[in-house]
């Protein structure tokens, strides 16, 4: 796909609005609700009326080009829904965890500072207003406050008290909006009016809250032409087949699980949704709805493999998934995957400001499959360099150094960026995603680990993933991973962090042995700690091994470790 294709010069909303003129019964967004309340199927005729009457209020609410709105919502074929609508009017949405509490939401008002607000209402337990009356009490003077769309949960008991959702700047009911009239709908931006890639205007349509490692979150933002550019791109490259259907319990407020639902939708296949990640449920539907693809973390992956255990669903239909390896049990998920249902298996890359699925390793071509991360770019016009931390020189081939990027995949612009966005560029332009990486071939590379997280011991380079996967083939080890800490001379040495089985025996010093027996004596730890469980976090895109924490455990005393 290149940027003279002249299908991105339509809108996201005037895709939806083939997709339902070529196909009106085509089933979309399958959305799993939690315990008895079943499962809801949306077809495109049934998004696009949705998405029609959402976009006519927004235009009586003043929302157009430019403008922003917060979506505080489960993944609902609703969260869908507002993409398009915003693209109607020309707005674009920041999508917003139900994981953040009072710091994080009030941080995405003030950066982002959207002029409607959509959240839910009734949804499990958790208590969207009491985080929001306690975000308005605390928001900065002059911070504007917007308009609370309330979305009631399927089956909540009652409706909500939109006096108390009322920050000032009005609330409304989102279940009760009316039926637009024809005329309101006159206007809604189904073609961007430029031809793609002639340079003009590229509206922001989403944005999305990054890792927040060294601090609250950017809001990575990215225009309207390249977020098709980047789904038509990806869906491509995974290849489609009619009536596929993606298996997507991550958030839709996360770029994986954005983007893995929206190229399956791009790919003409149709999303499977779980607004409450519940392992049972979700095999149940995946059999029934005969589930294809499947894009997310090892973490998630893991325990739907423990629940089907017992479980058993038939998951033949399962051909493909792409794998975020997060807790070092890909290969493990891999090969169960292809051993029970004859899954393909590939490792994925991406982020919030180049997007998720920007690569991943392929089943064909001269470069064997692998289920670590990197792959193949998507698109021709994306580009990767391997460049040198310190200098930023540009390596050769055969040397390790930061990737890369540059296309259209990268973020266009962070909201309420005070110019600290600029610090994410090298001073020629190219993306600095802060990853170790190696290169393969033109236009596909292969991740090593975060730069934080290499070693230098005694002199040499070392991926802790290296010693991790060793300690993995100890019978007795669930998990482990690898940190760094001084030693008493200011060296770095490597410390190990391992759950391992129900009533094991083997102690650290065992596992010391172990590495030492097949490693170079430079890579075994100083320390092997056994560990309850990992720290972790909960993210958009599944649940990560807080490497900060155990860094902090390496460095207190054995007996004053947290978790130990």
């Amino acid at each position: 796909m290149t940027r003279t294709d002249q299908t991105t010069a339509r809108t996201l909303y005037g895709h939806l609005h083939d997709w339902a003129a070529a196909d009106p019964d085509r089933i979309l967004v399958t959305q799993v609700d939690p315990g008895e309340l079943g499962t809801a199927r949306v077809t495109t005729d049934g998004l696009l009326a949705r998405t029609r009457t959402l976009a006519a209020w927004l235009r009586t609410q003043g929302v157009g080009e430019g403008d922003c709105l917060a979506v505080w919502l489960p993944s609902w074929a609703e969260s869908y829904a507002w993409q398009f609508a915003a693209s109607a009017v020309g707005a674009h949405v920041i999508g917003v965890n139900t994981r953040y509490n009072v710091a994080e939401v009030s941080h995405v008002l003030v950066k982002a500072r959207p002029k409607v607000l959509v959240t839910a209402h009734g949804f499990q337990r958790v208590d969207f207003l009491a985080t929001l009356r306690r975000v308005a009490e605390g928001l900065p003077e002059g911070t504007p406050t917007p308009f609370v769309l309330v979305t009631p949960a399927p089956g909540a008991d009652q409706g909500p008290d939109l006096g108390a959702w009322d920050l000032g700047a009005g609330s409304a009911d989102a279940s009760q909006l009316p039926q637009p009239a024809p005329e309101a709908l006159a206007g809604l931006r189904a073609d961007s009016g430029t031809a793609a890639g002639d340079g003009g205007d590229d509206l922001l349509t989403v944005a999305f809250t990054t890792s927040g490692s060294t601090g609250m979150p950017k809001l990575a933002a990215h225009g309207e032409a390249d977020t098709i550019h980047h789904m038509q791109s990806a869906a491509a490259q995974v290849g489609f087949r009619p009536g596929d259907l993606m298996v997507e319990p991550l958030p839709y407020s996360g770029v994986f699980g954005y983007v893995a639902g929206m190229v399956a939708l791009f790919g003409g296949a149709g999303v499977l949704i779980q607004p409450v990640f519940e392992p049972a449920a979700l095999l149940g539907a995946w059999e029934t709805e005969r589930g294809t693809h499947y894009v997310g973390g090892d973490d998630m992956l893991a325990r739907l493999r423990d629940a089907w255990q017992s479980s058993r669903e038939d998951l033949s239909s399962w051909r493909w998934t792409g794998i975020g390896d997060f807790q070092g049990m890909s290969e493990e998920i891999a090969e169960w995957a292809a051993a029970a249902f004859g899954t393909r298996s590939v490792g994925v890359y991406g982020s919030s400001e180049v997007f998720a699925l920007t690569s991943f390793w392929t089943l064909d071509g001269d470069v064997e499959p692998r289920v670590g991360g990197g792959g193949r770019l998507v698109a021709d016009d994306y580009a990767y360099r391997i460049a040198d931390p310190a200098t930023e020189d540009e390596l050769p081939d055969g040397e390790r150094g930061e990737l890369q990027l540059r296309g259209r995949n990268v973020v266009t612009s962070y909201l309420g960026d005070a110019g600290e966005g600029a610090k994410a560029f090298s001073d020629d332009g190219w993306f600095r995603t802060g990853d170790l990486a190696e290169a393969v071939d033109g236009h596909t590379y292969s991740y090593i680990c975060r730069i934080g997280d290499v070693l230098r011991l005694k002199g040499f380079m070392v991926d802790p993933a290296e010693i991790e996967m060793h300690l993995a083939t100890h019978p007795e080890v669930v998990v482990a991973k690898v940190v760094g800490r001084a030693d008493a001379a200011g060296e770095t040495e490597a410390v190990a962090f391992v759950v391992t089985t129900p009533g094991a025996t083997v102690t650290g010093e065992d596992l010391q042995a172990h590495t030492k027996a097949d490693l170079a004596r430079y890579k075994v730890p100083a320390e092997v700690r056994i560990v309850e469980d990992m720290p972790t976090t909960a993210g958009t895109n599944g649940q990560k091994i807080r490497t900060v924490t155990l860094r902090e455990w390496a460095n207190e005393p054995r007996a004053e470790g947290a978790g130990i």
